[in-house]
């Protein structure tokens, strides 16, 4: 009699389709067909971005507050952050009260555009008794460099008339000076990790204002204001707080909140994915696997670079676990995974379909290919063959 296996289901969400948590039931699903006594470990994973809350939240037993807070434009929206399981530990995603998709198309503008929200979730963090942040910081509607934030937690950003500066981009043109003093003093010894999975610096040819302030609504001609705002709000933080963020890899997410956040908050930025690997506690529980399975809504070489199935893998592999992904759609290119620590690549979609289909079948679609792996599997194990 054969002792059962134990399986790691550890995917990211199929955007637009299925959560992690819903992959994680999906694959479960399908594999009990094959499997019924199997240990079936499920770890819903993110990359720092979308979804990150969600997949801590259900990893750690924790819940999801929501926070009424400053939306991009100045307006109030329904935000929210995690709690995690320990009580102690929140996880934002700046998107919540600072992100793209809360302002309509036509009215974009990355000149005024404010993460004053991201600090109203911080501060509410910090009234539930937490110590520990991670923030991820994708899906900004901001190019304010975390100005906004800082101000909503007691930092005073001044002007040449010792007035405070407004909301948004532009205004940081009009910085003269920065006074931390009032600050909120529950931030001392909070602990503040950032999950960033681009390396852009805060100014230049490749700064927060000149790639990623177009999909924000900035014209060619606002670009070049903004760079020059976040040209001055560094000098000044150098100045004044005494670091330098301007050329920091990272410091341009988010509209340069990256920065903003390393200097009014000593933020640590890291990969995203190592941080939500990190905090699921997945390298424990891979340890004694047969087993793992990613995947995500389309994997193609670019998987490689940060995203969730290949932080995933090289748990794996480091626990000496292979590892099967399962995607929405599987591009040509993804073969050159299996040069990388990805031992098998499946697509759920069973033939041609439109998206709407696709996404309609998603759920039952996993669920069937977990079940085709498992029986392949299956056939190996049969034969006597290792897994």
């Amino acid at each position: 009699m054969q002792i059962p296996l134990k399986i790691v289901v550890a995917p990211d969400s199929f955007k637009g389709s299925l959560t992690a948590t819903e992959v994680c039931s999906a694959a479960e699903e399908g594999l009990r067909r094959v499997w019924p006594d199997a240990d079936i470990v499920r770890v819903p994973m993110a990359d720092g971005g979308e979804g990150t809350v969600e997949s801590l939240v259900d990893a750690t037993g924790g819940e999801i507050v929501d926070v009424d807070a400053t939306g991009p434009s100045g307006d109030r929206v329904k935000a929210f952050f995690g709690l995690l399981g320990d009580g102690k530990t929140a996880v934002i995603e700046m998107a919540a009260a600072s992100g793209l998709p809360l302002v309509p198309a036509d009215k974009r503008d990355p000149m005024t555009s404010t993460t004053r929200g991201t600090g109203d979730l911080i501060a509410a963090a910090l009234d539930a008794g937490c110590r520990k942040f991670i923030i991820g910081i994708g899906g900004s509607a901001t190019n304010d460099g975390g100005a906004g934030m800082a101000q909503a937690l007691g930092a005073r950003l001044l002007d040449a008339d010792g007035k405070e500066i407004g909301p948004g981009g532009a205004e940081l043109a009009r910085l003269v000076r920065i006074d931390v003093s009032r600050m909120d003093r529950r931030l001392v010894g909070a602990e503040f990790v950032v999950a960033s999975d681009v390396d852009n610096p805060l100014t230049g040819p490749d700064g927060a204002s000149a790639v990623y302030g177009p999909q924000k609504g900035a014209t060619p001609e606002m670009v070049q204001v903004l760079n020059a705002a976040l040209a001055n709000y560094a000098a000044v933080i150098r100045r004044d707080l005494r670091i330098d963020v301007e050329g920091l890899p990272g410091a341009g997410a988010a509209g340069g909140l990256g920065a903003g956040l390393v200097a009014f908050l000593s933020a640590r930025l890291q990969r995203g994915v190592e941080i939500v690997i990190k905090a699921t506690g997945l390298r424990e529980k891979t340890s004694g696997a047969d087993l793992v399975i990613t995947g995500e809504g389309r994997i193609d070489f670019q998987t490689l670079h940060g995203k969730t199935p290949m932080g995933v893998a090289r748990v794996a592999a480091e626990c000496g676990v292979p590892v099967a992904v399962l995607a929405g759609s599987v591009a040509d290119d993804a073969r050159g995974l299996y040069d990388h620590g990805i031992d098998a690549l499946m697509s759920v979609v069973k033939g041609p379909c439109t998206m709407d289909a696709a996404v309609r079948r998603a759920y039952a679609n996993v669920a069937d290919a977990a079940e085709s792996l498992a029986r392949l599997v299956e056939i190996g194990r049969r034969h006597g063959k290792e897994m």
